[in-house]
């Protein structure tokens, strides 16, 4: 049985669930970052119930918990800037706008309290934050310009600037650490950075609109969401070359492979007028699209539990969080959290 390393308790809601499932949820909270609403929730993994709302910066987009759990960090797009015509960073349409104000900081938060432990500036408009598998940097996309900030996690502070692609905006390491993969939203490219060096080693042509990257936990494969042409680019990480793209929802951006490396989530979020409310599950094998899971409008977020039993979603026009089952492609729950969630991480 599944039991909270807080306090060691297990509520009777998180009994009822387990009971149901038949089986132990693997992390114990969930970080959601709420754009509209200057804040990340913190909820139960299990009954999705509100543990906290901590007040972070302006406009968080993107949260991401350490390795080792002790640490979440989170994007805020802060202090008044320059600024800048957001439509792409948040998925709407071509001829849908918005400004949005750049020049900002990543903070992050002590998990144990809850609270803002650091402040670290980095460029403009920071959208994603990622921590590398050994826990000691973190690497964020700056899409004002067009940069990627290196922290050192111990020291909190800024140790690299890296020059990449036209508007980075998700990222993610290489399995063994060796390797970020950025996406070039406005670019249609996706940026190598050898981590060894800090610098960007190649850029590979995607398609419109990249917005997130990822890897299967075998290294195998490389992907890029084009949410400019409502498919996933399937990148082979050897080659450094596309070698197939899967037609999903609309406007996708989040993705998330399984610990198995056989399935992929994919979060369509379509636009502010008309939502996506799918998650395409493609399976890795045949590169088929196995089911799509209907969450909720404005399907954005998606993180997978370390035992690849449960996703969890974030529906941004809608304001909620969906925990998705992976093995039996339902939606178990879905609850309300604050005004335009955006990013979300699980526990390691």
């Amino acid at each position: 049985m599944m039991t909270r390393r807080n306090n060691g308790l297990v509520t009777a809601v998180q009994i009822g669930l387990l009971a149901w499932s038949g089986t132990t949820l693997a992390a114990d909270q969930v970080y959601v970052a709420n754009e509209g609403a200057d804040t990340v929730s913190v909820l139960d993994a299990a009954s999705l119930k509100t543990l906290a709302s901590v007040r972070v910066g302006k406009m968080p987009h993107n949260v991401q918990v350490s390795p080792d759990g002790k640490l979440v960090w989170v994007t805020n797009n802060g202090e008044p800037g320059q600024a800048v015509d957001a439509s792409v960073h948040k998925g709407m349409a071509q001829g849908d706008h918005a400004v949005m104000e750049t020049g900002g900081a990543v903070w992050a938060i002590d998990s144990a309290t809850n609270e803002v432990v650091a402040k670290v500036p980095v460029g403009m408009h920071p959208a994603h934050v990622v921590v590398s598998p050994d826990g000691r940097l973190a690497y964020v996309t700056n899409g004002g310009d067009n940069t990627v900030s290196v922290i050192d996690t111990t020291a909190r502070s800024l140790v690299a600037t890296i020059s990449v692609g036209q508007f980075p905006h998700g990222l993610r390491f290489s399995p063994d650490g060796k390797e970020v993969y950025v996406a070039n939203l406005k670019g249609g490219t996706v940026s190598v950075i050898d981590t060894a060096s800090q610098k960007e080693v190649a850029q590979v042509p995607a398609g419109k609109g990249p917005a997130q990257t990822g890897f299967t936990p075998d290294g195998r494969l490389a992907f890029a969401s084009l949410s400019g042409e409502n498919a996933i680019a399937v990148i082979d990480p050897a080659t450094r070359k596309v070698i197939r793209k899967v037609a999903v929802g609309t406007v996708p951006i989040q993705l998330y492979a399984t610990p198995d490396s056989r399935t992929l989530l994919v979060a369509n979020q379509g636009t502010r007028k008309k939502p996506g409310r799918t998650v395409s599950m493609i399976d890795l094998g045949s590169f088929k699209v196995a089911k799509t899971v209907v969450t909720g409008a404005g399907a954005h977020g998606v993180a997978v539990d370390r035992e690849g039993r449960y996703a969890y979603v974030t529906n941004m026009y809608a304001n909620s969080v969906s925990l998705l089952d992976v093995k039996n492609h339902q939606v178990v729950k879905t609850v309300p959290v604050n005004k335009t969630p955006n990013g979300i991480s699980v526990t390691p």
